[in-house]
């Protein structure tokens, strides 16, 4: 195919109607009792539990978490509705280069055990930004915690509407109305039960989740004739070709999604407090540890399987694209077509995808509105009010109940967005590099101080806001356009896809070809423009966001010298930066431990116990 395949009403026709493609009783009977589970979790933790009415239980279950629950806690809450509607799709048109997003959690898990996840625990935080007031000063903290505020209110009525639209998709309710009815069975679990509910909530999301994938994997290959066909297909059709070039502008190659999933996976997981609230809920670092390396290989299954339907689902429709027939208008909508296709058929299982989308969906934001309710009180409330547990718990329900009303009006705008991965990467974009960066240079490097902390993240966030905002003007002028990968309608009868063939014929659909790209365009393959710093793939934003906050902060240290008579606290550095520190302080009698066991505990502490004798000597 020597040209890209296009349709004349592929964009400008309305989509072919599907009238087949509805719930039965069996799937609205599935969905419901997936909803009703949840529900029960949060009744349960919110009026039968015998658990104390603290912030402590409500926020961290009184640090007696256990280990594999919060491990699928921690995938569930990843598997974003995002991440099973549009990862399929986005290996379905632009191939398999995502996967290496993937893969980079074998980077990530390391980095988290070794060198994040201890220095949270030595230091007893709660909040992740605690860290960073400890290390750095109170402003570095609310820097980070307004990314951290603002992120979330750019992103929950994304996490909502996803799944909406699935639901839509297949049974022609209107979005907002199950937008809204599924958004306050949310908050009133998680209002009620707390990081307990969210957590065991997820997990029975989370075997929803693994059942549905399974279940899609095995009937899609069957439906695609057998895994040999689905390789070749998939091989043929250019699905399996990694992209090793060095152009920043290419959408997703092997280097932008290796390097940008670990960057974007470090910051989702270790240092985003979502994660690592429910991280320090565990009763040791040893618990931690375990369940980190148990979400990372369940992680990489889950996310393997979803990168691997995008394959299948392009096998399923090679030689006969459902969106050049006009029978779905974006690929954010494949998967539910997909879904329909190959399960329509069988009672109750498109309920159960449809069930595992919201399943995701929910574990995401019922964990991201329990974090975020904490955050915000602790940071922006308690110091203004008289703080008791009980006023402290009943505040942050309010929260949670307003951060619900907002997605359900946020929704109106999502329906917006074309893609949803770009929209999301690009949002997270501007700040997650720059709290990535902060982090490590609070861990890694102890020239760090609070003004060159505080300025990097501002530097950061200022420059990539500017990329960011000029490479979406570029989008909209058509100076980058991301044309997918080729297919076409020619196989539709060979394929015997009986219903796009029909729509075919009965839309008298013609085929018109481009021999021709666009002049001074950048594609997602390559560009003949003249190299630009807006037209660099999202895939880098974090990546690039990191490396502006070091490119500041390194000579800044040098400027804004660190106070040399300032004692360093080991603890507060990752385990094998102290060897490093210079840590031969004499410390006053006062700031001595009261008994040799606790001198055992912590050895990294060297103090000069002959210096303080003689003093008190002299003393007396």
């Amino acid at each position: 195919m020597s040209a890209t395949t296009t349709l004349a009403s592929a964009t400008s026709g309305p989509a072919a109607p599907t009238a087949a493609l509805a719930f039965g009783i069996a799937d609205y009977l599935v969905f419901s009792l997936m909803l009703c589970a949840s529900t029960a979790i949060g009744v349960y933790f919110g009026f039968f539990s015998k658990a104390k009415n603290t912030t402590e239980e409500y926020l961290r279950g009184g640090k007696k978490m256990q280990t594999l629950p919060i491990a699928v806690s921690l995938v569930a809450s990843q598997l974003s509705g995002i991440a099973i509607m549009s990862v399929p799709a986005e290996i379905y048109t632009f191939g398999f280069n995502y996967f290496l997003v993937v893969i980079a959690m074998v980077v990530v898990v390391p980095i988290l055990v070794y060198i994040i996840v201890p220095v949270f625990y030595e230091n007893n935080v709660s909040n992740c930004y605690e860290y960073l007031e400890i290390r750095f000063s109170k402003f570095t903290r609310q820097l980070v915690t307004a990314t951290f505020v603002m992120n979330s209110c750019l992103m929950l009525p994304v996490y909502m509407f996803i799944p909406s639209l699935a639901f839509s998709q297949v049974t022609g309710m209107n979005i907002h109305l199950i937008n809204t009815m599924v958004s306050s069975i949310c908050v009133f679990y998680t209002m009620l039960g707390g990081i307990k509910a969210v957590v065991w909530t997820d997990v029975v999301q989370g075997g929803i989740m693994l059942i549905s994938v399974i279940m899609v994997g095995v009937l899609g290959t069957m439906q695609a004739g057998g895994l040999s066909s689905v390789l070749e297909n998939a091989s043929n059709g250019g699905r399996f070709n990694f992209d090793f070039r060095l152009d920043p502008r290419i959408r997703v190659t092997v280097w932008n999604a290796l390097i940008g999933g670990i960057f974007m996976w470090t910051g989702h997981i270790g240092l985003n407090q979502s994660c690592v609230q429910r991280i320090v809920s565990l009763p040791s670092y040893a618990h931690a540890k375990k369940s980190l390396v148990i979400a990372g290989i369940g992680f990489m299954i889950i996310m393997g399987m979803m990168t691997f339907t995008g394959i299948i689902m392009f096998a399923r429709y090679y030689g006969c694209d459902p969106m050049l027939a006009g029978l779905v208008s974006k690929p954010d909508k494949m998967m539910p077509f997909f879904i329909q296709d190959i399960m329509g058929n069988l009672p109750g299982m498109p309920g159960l995808f449809i069930s595992c989308v919201f399943s995701a969906a929910l574990s995401t934001l019922s964990a991201t509105l329990n974090s975020l309710a904490g955050v915000v009180y602790f940071d922006y409330i308690k110091p203004f009010i008289r703080h008791t547990e009980a006023r402290a718990n009943a505040t942050m329900k309010l929260i949670i109940i307003g951060m619900g009303v907002y997605c359900i009006v946020g929704g109106y705008m999502v329906q917006n967005f074309s893609s949803i991965i770009q929209t999301v990467m690009s949002i997270t974009g501007i700040n997650t590099g720059a709290v990535v960066g902060v982090f490590l240079l609070g861990m890694l490097y102890p020239r760090a101080n609070s003004k060159v902390a505080g300025s990097s993240i501002l530097f950061s966030m200022l420059v990539m806001l500017w990329i960011i905002i000029n490479a979406q003007m570029h989008f909209r002028s058509g100076l980058i356009k991301y044309d997918v990968l080729p297919n076409s309608l020619d196989q539709c009868e060979v394929s015997n896809l009986q219903m796009i063939s029909s729509v075919i014929r009965n839309n008298s659909l013609t085929e018109a070809t481009s021999t021709s790209r666009p002049p001074l365009v950048t594609s997602a393959f390559g560009s003949n423009r003249e190299f630009s710093i807006f037209d660099i793939s999202f895939y880098w934003y974090k990546g690039l966001g990191i490396l502006l906050t070091i490119l500041w902060a390194v000579p800044m240290s040098y400027i804004w010298k660190p106070d040399e008579k300032q004692t360093q606290n080991p603890k507060l550095y990752t385990p094998f930066v102290r060897k490093f520190l210079n840590l031969n302080h004499v410390y006053e009698l006062e700031q001595l431990p009261l008994n040799g066991t606790q001198l055992k505990a912590d050895p990294e502490l060297k103090i000069d116990l002959s210096e303080t004798k003689k003093e008190n000597t002299a003393t007396t």
